[in-house]
């Protein structure tokens, strides 16, 4: 049986787009998503990147959901340091008030930006260290008894919201086991762990309340089209704009410079992030997505689609979910 498929949706902003265009964007995505049968999208906390429209995560998830009818949303994730739990806990708890059964909150401890916006937001290097003890003052506030004496989550206590702790290291596959949580490993950017981290959180799991058994959903790119050329230009496209985005901040870089940079040693870097990808026509895109979940001992695989353009998303959204079964 294949493996159960979702989405991480990032709300990109168009070349000459507008932030009204990702969100434009993002209601289509999981309306076709909806009618093809993915399990879940999940929509990523970000700062500061001028192509990346969902940094108020909870607000995207109300205004998709408004849209939607079956589909779980969910954060993946909300960074948590930059947050008070309680905060989250009353945002998410509104959700799953209105949207009860479909909402999930993923966590992370990176600040899913760079020092100078960590800055802004208030944010020390140091708050990521709270993160075990914040996750679980969280989940209190979310359950039936807080975890702290005399303050409690209105909407949120009682509402279960599901937790998952997001990773690209053995940090989180630890925490994750420890506390018997779902985890949710970045292998479409930070693929380098993957399989160590997997195996340390399988292997250590503790059952919970949430969990009887381990569960693991694992990142993957996916660029589907007719063709495999085809699928192969969008995503040489995709990486360049890569470049552009890590590289060349303040900088008007062209195609040629961005191809430059990637034939460089800080590009073999970049492309190394793209490790798991599937990239080609369907039946072949289908063939590199079983062996990644195998390769990762995935439960679920959580696929970016990062083409270039919303109708070439949609169509490989569409050509994956066709060639499943």
């Amino acid at each position: 049986m294949p493996v159960p498929l979702s989405i991480l949706d990032l709300a990109f902003i168009p070349p000459g787009g507008t932030a009204r265009d990702a969100y434009l964007g993002s209601v289509a995505v999981a309306q076709r998503a909806e009618g093809l049968g993915y399990r879940r999208i999940w929509y990523a906390e970000h700062h500061n990147i001028a192509t990346i429209a969902s940094s108020a995560t909870s607000v995207l998830i109300a205004h998709v959901a408004a849209h939607t009818k079956t589909i779980r949303l969910g954060a993946g994730g909300i960074m948590l340091p930059n947050h008070a739990p309680l905060v989250i806990a009353e945002q998410f708890g509104t959700l799953e008030t209105l949207h009860p059964g479909r909402i999930d909150l993923g966590l992370g401890r990176a600040p899913g930006t760079d020092p100078v916006t960590s800055r802004a937001l208030r944010v020390s290097p140091s708050d990521s260290d709270a993160f075990p003890s914040d996750v679980l003052e969280l989940q209190g506030y979310l359950g039936n008894e807080t975890r702290v004496p005399g303050v409690e989550a209105t909407p949120g206590k009682g509402t279960h919201v599901p937790l998952y702790i997001l990773g690209s290291s053995l940090f989180g596959a630890q925490l994750a086991a420890r506390l018997g949580l779902p985890y949710a490993f970045a292998s479409h950017f930070a693929p380098n762990a993957l399989e160590e981290a997997v195996a340390i959180y399988r292997r250590d799991f503790r059952p919970s309340q949430q969990l009887d058994a381990p569960y693991v959903i694992a990142g993957m790119n996916v660029l589907a089209a007719d063709d495999r050329a085809d699928a192969e230009a969008q995503f040489l496209q995709v990486q360049r704009s890569r470049v552009k985005i890590l590289l060349g901040r303040g900088l008007e870089l062209t195609d040629d410079d961005a191809q430059a940079i990637l034939d460089s040693p800080a590009g073999r870097n970049i492309k190394a992030m793209a490790t798991y990808s599937a990239v080609g026509e369907p039946s072949g895109v289908k063939a590199d997505v079983a062996r990644f979940a195998k390769l990762a001992h995935a439960d679920e695989v959580m696929t970016v689609h990062p083409a270039p353009t919303l109708a070439a998303r949609l169509h490989s959204i569409e050509l994956l979910a066709g060639s499943q079964g």
